[in-house]
Parts: C-alpha cells; structure tokens; sequence
C-alpha cells in the first residue's frame, strides 16, 4: 500500500470477537490487516448492559477510549468517573484499567491505540 492510498474499511464486514479483557471488539484499523504503515490502531469495544471488562493494562502503548454509545463507569488506576455517550479519556501505557456497563443498552467505545494494539502487550490483572 503506498503512503498516499485512502484506507477504508466496511464496518458490516468486520467480525467481532473476544478480547482478553472480556469485551467484543471490531478492528476498524489496524496494521496487521490495513499495513505497516500506520502507527495506531482504532477498534470498537462492546461492553453488554450489567457486563465489565477484566481489568488489565497495556505495557507498551497509550489508549484513547471515546464513549460513541450508552454509560458506564471507567476505572483508570485510582480514579473512577462515570462515562457517557461523548465522553474520552485518555489511558497511559502500563496503568491498570476497566470498565462497567451501568446502562440498559450496549455500551460502545471507540479504542484509538498507539503504538498499535496487541494481545501480547496486554496484561490481566487478579480479580
């Protein structure tokens, strides 16, 4: 792919699946799939109404969550804030993190990583 090609994706063909951190998630950009030429991923979490994440960090790359569906609360560290449709937040690299559904319909969150997501960079944390 050259450095000047538009790269779209079709949402509707992307599969879901299960993340380590227990949350369904569609890569809508990543380099593994769209090429090495872009430094950050983008995909869409789904957090069910009453369902969590596990909680867990990411050793070597920063996260931007931004809410684009329902509420819940986010832990990030030591602080906690409830989360609502346009909300963002921004999460360092290696601080502990989760999130709650508290709504009745599907909490959604955009997840902007850089350097780009990998399973083997994110690490469970005990209950």
């Amino acid at each position: 792919m050259m450095e000047d090609e538009m790269i779209k994706t079709d949402y509707k063909k992307i599969p879901p699946y299960k993340t380590k951190d227990g949350s369904i998630i569609r890569e809508l950009l990543h380099p593994d799939t769209h090429g090495e030429t872009l430094n950050q991923s983008l995909a869409e979490a789904t957090v069910p109404p009453g369902a969590k994440t596990l909680c867990h960090h990411h050793v070597n790359f920063s996260e931007i969550y931004h809410v684009t569906r329902g509420t819940g609360e986010l832990t990030v560290g030591k602080d906690a804030c409830e989360i609502h449709k346009g909300d963002t937040v921004y999460i360092p690299p290696g601080t502990p993190h989760w999130v709650r559904n508290t709504g009745v319909t599907d909490l959604r969150i955009l997840c902007c990583c850089a350097p780009p997501y990998t399973h083997e960079g994110t690490l469970l944390h005990e209950a």
